[in-house]
């Protein structure tokens, strides 16, 4: 067997379109031969420092994305389901302190990155699906113990997500992303004979199979393979 592509997903909780491309990436582990890497980054300090400007804050685009996220809800299998104030979750409150605890639950993990992998898509639930608060410790807490981690675990967490070594890992991952051309999450880095690939958004996977040599089965790739 070749040595497998590595990829680099660098998204962020706060995006509904990174939840997209995190659980299909995650899916086609299985199905391709890659190495996947799980970059939590902070959306907030990649607009700020692409210099661009969120498509809430646009009234077409803001329009357009809430019916483009109820169609792709259903394409992608992923429980996608707009907060009932969209604008108040993702730009008043923001993901800043979700974002630094998805680091910490990451900085702990020694042994694969599953944790991690459950407690984002715990806190994507809390706010693109149950409408709830992810800012809060309280609410971290929850996701985190439903994605399965122990009270010690949690609050390990908790304490290292204040850290400076935390929020100085973030940053630099976040200009990490910013370094390999973002300006907006999801970002996949494909890095295929030593030369990285960027791929902006959850719309470019089929292109992005062209480039590293695999198939693409469609976001759902299990229902895809059984139907053949």
């Amino acid at each position: 067997m070749t040595s497998k592509k590595v990829i680099e997903l660098f998204y962020d909780v706060v995006s509904p379109y990174s939840w997209l491309g995190f659980e299909v990436m995650c899916r086609y582990r299985q199905v391709w031969n890659i190495e996947l890497k799980l970059r939590p980054a902070f959306l907030g300090g990649i607009m700020h420092g692409a210099g661009n400007k969120p498509p809430g804050l646009v009234p077409n685009k803001f329009l357009y994305m809430s019916k483009d996220l109820n169609r792709l809800a259903g394409y992608f299998g992923v429980p996608l389901q707009s907060p009932s104030d969209p604008f108040e979750a993702m730009f008043n409150k923001g993901s800043l302190s979700a974002m630094r605890f998805v680091t910490a639950v990451q900085e702990r993990e020694k042994d694969g990155d599953k944790q991690v992998e459950q407690v984002c898509r715990e806190l994507w639930k809390r706010i693109w699906s149950d409408d709830k608060d992810i800012t809060e410790p309280g609410s971290l807490s929850e996701a985190a113990m439903k994605a399965g981690l122990s009270d010690s675990e949690i609050k390990e967490a908790l304490e290292l997500s204040t850290t400076k070594e935390i929020k100085d890992k973030l940053k630099r991952v976040t200009q990490e992303a910013l370094d390999h051309g973002a300006f907006g999450l999801p970002l996949l880095v494909c890095h295929v004979n030593g030369k990285p690939e960027m791929f902006f958004g959850s719309d470019r996977f089929e292109l992005m199979a062209h480039c590293i040599g695999e198939k693409w089965l469609g976001p759902q790739p299990g229902k895809s393979a059984a139907k053949l």
